[in-house]
């Protein structure tokens, strides 16, 4: 059964910046393409970045180009989303998401497997 954990969310004030991380339980992590998305209550769930398999192709949304960086380790099997010059509306709880080794995507619907979220609060 595919994991995936994220970690390093918190309280931080406008302007700082954050690392995510997501780690996941299994090898095939390296041939994932890898997403990361967001959502507030009652609000669907937003795309942020996204990264290819192999690591050569990324998209993000353009709340954020600029301001946040996807990556991936894959040795450690793990996916980092470092975000810098945090603003009140980036506050959401985060989600990394996996899908195979195809295309990046910004539809939530592609992904095929999730983490459970970390929160990351912004105060202006």
């Amino acid at each position: 059964q595919v994991q995936l954990v994220e970690s390093g969310g918190g309280l931080v004030q406008a302007g700082d910046s954050l690392r995510l991380s997501c780690v996941a339980n299994q090898r095939a992590f390296a041939s994932w393409t890898m997403g990361w998305f967001r959502q507030v209550p009652g609000k669907e769930r937003d795309f942020v970045a996204a990264l290819s398999w192999y690591g050569g192709t990324t998209q993000y949304a353009d709340a954020v180009k600029g301001r946040f960086t996807i990556s991936r380790d894959n040795n450690k099997k793990t996916l980092y989303l470092d975000m810098n010059s945090l603003k009140s509306e980036d506050t959401a709880v985060y989600h990394c998401a996996a899908r195979g080794p195809i295309p990046v995507s910004d539809q939530a619907a592609e992904y095929n497997w999730w983490g459970q979220g970390t929160q990351v609060t912004v105060s202006s």
